[in-house]
């Protein structure tokens, strides 16, 4: 098995209709719910720029910056952000983005929802393995939240 260090991919079979985990994504209110970050009164749109405060325990300090690349309702969400920018004082803004793409797809029993994050290569490479790691290690988190937020709706 080859391993990409420029990218992370996950997937998860949720048991809801596409139109509620479309929702549970494309909705930025909705989104922050489960995902962890404050993005009361603000919306996703080609374009745009969103941020919030995160809400997740010990990471408060943080705030959740995207910029939206493509919405395609029903289908394909993706957004660019700087990977792991945890660290206070430090100015990211130089840095190249990933890209977080989201892809839904019918399935037998529900909604494959499929996440790729790509474009570590390009990180600098003091932060590119550990920035790595803490996105790998957190989309395995967040599929887990959606799994269970469109679950309980």
């Amino acid at each position: 098995m080859t391993q990409s260090t420029d990218r992370i991919e996950r997937k998860v079979l949720l048991k809801a209709p596409r139109a509620r985990v479309w929702r549970a994504l494309a909705n930025a209110e909705e989104f922050g719910r489960w995902f962890g970050v404050d993005l009361q009164g603000k919306s996703f749109a080609a374009g745009q720029r969103t941020q919030g405060q995160i809400t997740n325990p010990g990471y408060e300090y943080i705030v959740f910056e995207i910029w939206i690349e493509r919405v395609e309702p029903e289908r394909l969400l993706s957004w660019r952000w700087h990977p792991a920018a945890v660290e206070q004082g430090v100015d990211y803004s130089s840095e190249p983005t990933t890209l977080v793409t989201f892809e839904l797809q019918d399935a037998d029993g529900g909604t494959l929802l499929s996440v790729v994050e790509s474009g570590f290569d390009k990180v600098p490479p003091d932060r590119r393995l550990g920035a790595f790691r803490m996105n790998s290690a957190g989309w395995d988190e967040q599929m887990k939240r959606i799994e269970k937020h469109v679950a309980a709706s």
